[in-house]
């Protein structure tokens, strides 16, 4: 199957990516938003091809994520509208964008967003996410926490960025992600190449998830795979990611500085914890459900205009 999908969220590409299908990725002189072409800092296979949009042929199907990539497929194509986010605004009332359309699918990321979104009578779907196994695997020798998150002084609470700096009293707080320069009180790694990324987080003693109003950090679940302890707010769908005994979530951000400081205190008991999200994780986001669940999805959407 030829798929029509642009370059947006790295990592949930990354996944998406690993099927078995021919992807056809927009690509421009100037590779900006509308244009990106290939990662750079993600591992994508060769089954993803960089080409000019106007030059794109054969499509079985396009892979949308925002609504000004609509105009831009080509007609008589399916089309699959992926919906990363939270709603924003006049929560619990939001109505989508593309709310009320018969001419396409949104599939939610999780079922919080399927919820929360009023999608008024356009077909709805949820394909939870999946991640590649990562290589490397949690140690957890440096006693400092972890977080990841991009453009967090921009998104500000939203991405709880106001928090870092309480955590910093139990021990050093590093932040991993795009656009996290600017940050004081924490140390920074700006855009990390995903694997050096990965190693790095599996050498602390714990993850911290402070995100306000986000869908679900795909970087929370990347954690949990490695068998990193996580400790995060309980908000949006990281109740249902992470169990009781996978990790702590609260929305008492005292309980959470008090579990950070234990988790330093006794390694053993975080080494526990994360063994556990590990397994949880692996079983719900595992790549391999994903990607069947795409298939048949894709399957479903596009069986109807061969």
């Amino acid at each position: 199957m030829n798929i029509l999908i642009w370059h947006v969220h790295g990592s949930w590409t990354t996944s998406f990516v690993q099927g078995k299908h021919r992807y056809l990725v927009p690509v421009n002189d100037s590779r900006d938003e509308w244009g990106r072409g290939r990662a750079r800092t993600f591992d994508w296979p060769s089954s993803v091809e960089e080409t000019r949009l106007d030059l794109i042929g054969d499509v079985d199907v396009a892979i949308a994520q925002r609504p000004g990539e609509l105009d831009l497929i080509p007609p008589h194509v399916p089309v699959i509208y992926v919906e990363h986010n939270t709603p924003k605004g006049d929560v619990p009332n939001t109505r989508h964008p593309l709310a009320d359309r018969d001419d396409v699918l949104i599939v939610h990321v999780t079922d919080f967003n399927d919820l929360f979104w009023d999608c008024g009578d356009t077909r709805t779907a949820v394909v939870e996410h999946g991640v590649p196994e990562p290589a490397a695997r949690w140690t957890g020798e440096q006693e400092r926490l972890a977080i990841v998150t991009n453009e967090p002084v921009r998104r500000g609470r939203v991405t709880g960025t106001d928090l870092f700096g309480r955590f910093t009293g139990v021990a050093p707080v590093d932040v991993f992600g795009m656009g996290v320069t600017g940050l004081a009180g924490v140390t920074v790694h700006d855009d990390p190449p995903q694997h050096e990324m990965h190693r790095e987080l599996a050498r602390r003693r714990a993850y911290l998830h402070l995100c306000r109003w986000t869908s679900l950090g795909l970087s929370l679940i990347e954690a949990m795979r490695m068998g990193m302890p996580v400790l995060g707010l309980a908000t949006t769908e990281a109740v249902a990611a992470v169990p009781p005994g996978a990790g702590i979530l609260s929305t008492r951000v005292d309980t959470l500085i008090e579990a950070a400081q234990w988790l330093i205190d006794e390694p053993d008991e975080a080494a526990r914890l994360g063994e556990r999200a590990r397994q949880v994780s692996a079983v719900r986001y595992g790549l391999d459900r994903f990607l069947a669940d795409w298939d048949r999805l894709l399957e479903e959407e596009t069986c109807g205009s061969r």
